[in-house]
């Protein structure tokens, strides 16, 4: 009679375990970490937008840089799986070989936000900090600066021509136009002779 109650009391532990683990298998048993942070495009001129893609951070969170302002980052929508797992059966199945573990926080952990970089920055190498659910990871060197763009005549250039640019620009394009004057003339000269 004691072998059947301690055999009724294991199968009762083993049988709370058991409804108890897949619930905590489906809440991942863990705070997500953020990861993979990645800042397109890598090379940015001043003033141009920067989009912030991060893994692990299912709720969202914020981005920051010395190259910009604190940058929400917002869950990306579209195949979110937040729903309680339905979706995964849409597509044949594809996550039961991870044990379920997407079916309860969804498969969808990515956040995505767009920074705008300042128009002060200095060219270089920056950083992005990512911030989620309590957590940090920081890129080094995520993305570059580099000089900002300009329209007009001679496209972009890092900071504009200078007064002394345009006086030594000038003073070529004149002394191309008196060395032409001086050429077509002797060689005028030259025909009639």
């Amino acid at each position: 009679m004691r072998n059947t109650r301690a055999l009724a009391a294991a199968g009762a532990a083993v049988a709370v375990l058991g409804v108890a683990a897949p619930a905590a298998v489906a809440d991942g048993g863990r705070v997500p970490n953020p990861s993979n942070i990645v800042a397109l495009p890598s090379v940015i001129a001043r003033g141009g937008q920067l989009t912030i893609t991060v893994d692990g951070c299912p709720n969202g969170g914020h981005a920051t840089s010395n190259a910009f302002e604190r940058t929400n980052l917002t869950p990306v929508s579209g195949g979110n799986d937040a729903g309680g797992g339905g979706n995964d059966a849409g597509r044949g199945g594809n996550d039961a070989g991870r044990g379920g573990i997407d079916a309860g926080r969804g498969g969808n952990d990515t956040a995505r936000g767009t920074a705008t970089i300042h128009q002060d920055a200095r060219p270089g190498s920056y950083d992005i900090t990512v911030h989620c659910s309590g957590r940090s990871l920081t890129r080094p060197a995520a993305f570059t600066v580099i000089g900002g763009v300009r329209g007009g005549i001679g496209g972009s250039s890092a900071t504009g021509a200078t007064p002394t640019d345009m006086a030594i620009g000038g003073s070529l394009v004149a002394a191309a136009v008196v060395g032409s004057g001086v050429f077509w003339m002797r060689r005028r000269a030259e025909k009639r002779i």
